[in-house]
């Protein structure tokens, strides 16, 4: 290590790293730094820096029922995906993580297909698949599109999480009597608690910020926020769309201060 320092050539490339580290980072926070003092500008424009400050732009936001529906069809899509996600994906995380059998490999994969898959190939079958049982454009569909884009995030965390626990519990709880549902919910389900939270924030956020599977999917009455936000700016520019893009930022911080805890070593600690 004490070689490495020494060596000059060794400190211009750790320097030159380090530089290019900042630069990506400043390239991907620039237009968020960017966004926030153009949601507390004027209602008329978009402009940077604002001529003038206030809380206008979310004034209109969560005032307006063009704006305010949309929100609180992502939160009621979102709410649902995730318990349909986490009530299918919890216990099939586990099986698969804690079971051998044959075909694990291919069903693993199977689950899986989604994060490969290019989510506008994924979105035009779920549209011709609901069309076909005329729910498409409806809460349900969206929500079961959602269901399935979300699924393999739940199951790879709930994985992860049951990797880290200790079998010997379980083992001593079959041992003294419990069946495989009582064991599972009395030992297994409060060791995973963190992942469970982890699981559930991850796969609300990815939910309620999906915008292709839901393009395909809504109505004129099931307009998530996310597809709202793109077709304001399509067929115009609203300043609100600033606000919104800080409500959004806001959520996500959020959501991540309280994940980013569970989600250290010895979280899962009994």
């Amino acid at each position: 290590m004490l070689d490495i320092i020494r060596d000059p050539h060794a400190r211009r490339y750790r320097g030159l790293g380090t530089g290019l580290a900042v630069a990506v980072y400043l390239f991907l926070w620039i237009p968020i730094v960017i966004i926030i003092p153009m949601a507390f500008g004027p209602t008329h424009e978009l402009t940077f820096p604002p001529a003038s400050y206030s809380f206008d732009l979310f004034r209109i936001f969560f005032s307006s029922p063009g704006w305010l529906n949309p929100l609180f069809q992502s939160f009621k899509v979102a709410l649902a995906a995730v318990a349909v996600a986490m009530f299918a994906g919890v216990p099939a995380g586990y099986w698969i993580a804690r079971h051998d059998f044959v075909g694990k490999g291919l069903l693993t994969g199977i689950v899986m297909s989604p994060l490969i898959v290019p989510t506008v190939v994924t979105a035009l079958g779920l549209f011709l698949y609901f069309s076909y049982f005329r729910i498409s454009t409806t809460t349900l569909s969206i929500v079961l599109g959602h269901v399935m884009y979300i699924l393999p995030y739940v199951i790879l965390m709930i994985m992860a999480g049951v990797q880290k626990l200790d079998r010997n519990l379980e083992f001593g709880a079959e041992l003294m009597g419990a069946g495989p549902i009582r064991m599972f919910l009395t030992v297994v389900i409060p060791q995973l608690v963190p992942s469970l939270v982890s699981a559930a924030f991850f796969a609300f956020l990815l939910s309620f910020d999906e915008v292709v599977i839901s393009w395909f999917l809504v109505g004129s009455d099931t307009v998530t926020l996310p597809v709202k936000m793109f077709s304001a700016l399509e067929f115009e520019v609203s300043p609100v769309i600033a606000a919104v893009s800080v409500f959004l930022t806001a959520l996500t911080l959020l959501v991540c201060i309280v994940t980013i805890p569970l989600m250290r070593p010895g979280s899962t600690d009994g």
